[in-house]
């Protein structure tokens, strides 16, 4: 082996960390700037307010780079089988709003993720989106929560 040849595989070395390490670098960068709202699920948080003993929470992560709410969540107490579950808004605490995302929530505990719009996406970071899960007693929703962004 020649100098040279030493030389340009130290050049191409050094070529690859450097352009190389950002690139992997970049989805653990991108990863780091994920979005974690909770909401406390409670009867009282409905409008208007339900009395049941029902209760619940709910974690969502939002990844702006893919658009894409995660969650997970939990329930119980509710007067009877869960009839239907939505994200909705846009809407603050204390109002109502359509249905945004549609949720799977038959049993506890509960998951799932849906890609956002950008409308959406400003509507969550707003603090204009709520969660609540639906039974056949409260059709118009059992238990509700705000999403609020995490510390």
């Amino acid at each position: 082996m020649t100098a040279r040849t030493n030389n340009r595989r130290s050049i191409s070395l050094a070529a690859l960390l450097v352009l190389g390490v950002p690139l992997l670098a970049g989805p653990a960068i991108a990863a780091g700037n994920d979005a974690t709202y909770r909401a406390a699920l409670t009867g009282s948080s409905e409008v208007p307010a339900t009395t049941g003993a029902g209760t619940g929470d709910i974690t969502a992560t939002f990844d702006p780079a893919a658009k894409r709410l995660s969650w997970s969540g939990r329930y119980s107490g509710l007067t009877g089988p869960v009839t239907a579950a939505h994200f909705h808004g846009p809407a603050k605490a204390g109002e109502n709003a359509g249905v945004l995302v549609p949720v799977t929530a038959a049993s506890s505990p509960f998951s799932g993720e849906a890609i956002l719009d950008d409308a959406k996406a400003a509507d969550l970071a707003a603090g204009r989106i709520y969660f609540n899960l639906h039974t056949a007693a409260n059709p118009k929703g059992e238990i509700r929560g705000q999403l609020e962004r995490a510390p």
